[in-house]
């Protein structure tokens, strides 16, 4: 497999944009035989560059994730990226899953601070890292992974100094090795871009990929948007609201709105776009059909 930033730069070159997808663990032993069976075969008709694999709160998938990377990169030859958190994790822990990713030949990794889970507050865990630019530098110490950060384009929902604040903790944890920056989800293209500007007016030349969810659920949406501070457009809230409880109504909106999101970013050049997918393949394939990427 390869770095991902290697990808990105020979797509650069080529003009074009990178087309990357994000899953998560799965909870039940039939959700691993959908997504290996039927889902990631149909995503991969559309000739992704790289997918991503979360980790859960406090750690609590991390040798899923590292099982799933594994395997898709192994039967569908498609680089992969598996999350890594701070959180629960001690600087020796840290170091055996970093061991347990470069014998699976995993050679990129998204460095994060992490959600501890549910009903649990932060903590720094002795011995551990605070901040995921504490992170970020160590992997670099070691060598042998391309390295990912997380973006917020309305700024963490912890920060409450502000999203200018946050925006720079992202420089440095740039500053730190940081390769590339994949944004979290986000409604307003305009956050994106006010967040590019700036990465942009502080010097920082790692490409910065937004993260688009295709709408699927109106009830889910707003529990995603709540948890992580991305405001969902008036309009937008309002037109799910219209829909109500036609499912299929609001499947198809969410398609068109994120269509719409995603070629404007792309008319004003975006190095590329990384879907949530949340482990289903329709939307994300019938948007990059729509934008004639797929």
């Amino acid at each position: 497999m390869r770095f991902i930033r290697d990808i990105h730069a020979e797509k650069a070159a080529a003009g074009k944009p990178t087309i990357s997808f994000e899953f998560f663990p799965f909870k039940t032993p039939e959700g691993e035989a959908t997504f290996f069976g039927k889902t990631l075969p149909a995503l991969m008709t559309a000739n992704p560059d790289y997918a991503s694999v979360t980790y859960g709160a406090g750690g609590s998938t991390r040798e899923k994730t590292l099982e799933i990377v594994e395997q898709i990169q192994n039967d569908f030859r498609l680089t992969a990226m598996a999350h890594l958190t701070c959180i629960k994790h001690t600087q020796d822990e840290i170091d055996a899953i970093l061991d347990e990713a470069d014998n699976r030949c995993i050679q990129n990794i998204l460095a994060l601070r992490g959600d501890p889970p549910p009903g649990e507050d932060w903590s720094q865990m002795e011995g551990g890292f605070e901040f995921a630019s504490e992170l970020v530098t160590h992997i670099r110490s070691r060598g042998g992974f391309g390295v990912a950060v997380a973006g917020f384009p309305e700024g963490h929902i912890d920060c409450s100094e502000g999203r200018e604040v946050d925006w720079q903790r992202l420089v440095q944890k740039i500053d730190c090795g940081a390769d590339m920056v994949i944004t979290q989800m986000f409604f307003h293209n305009a956050d994106y871009f006010r967040l590019a500007d700036y990465l942009d007016g502080a010097g920082m030349k790692a490409p910065l990929f937004p993260g688009i969810i295709p709408v699927a659920n109106a009830g889910q949406v707003k529990k995603f948007s709540a948890m992580c501070g991305a405001k969902l457009p008036k309009a937008f809230a309002a037109r799910l609201d219209e829909l109500g409880e036609d499912a299929e109504a609001v499947r198809e909106y969410g398609i068109e709105y994120a269509t719409a999101q995603c070629r404007e970013l792309l008319d004003r050049g975006v190095p590329g776009l990384h879907f949530y997918t949340l482990n289903k393949s329709k939307a994300v394939l019938q948007i990059l059909g729509n934008l004639g990427l797929a």
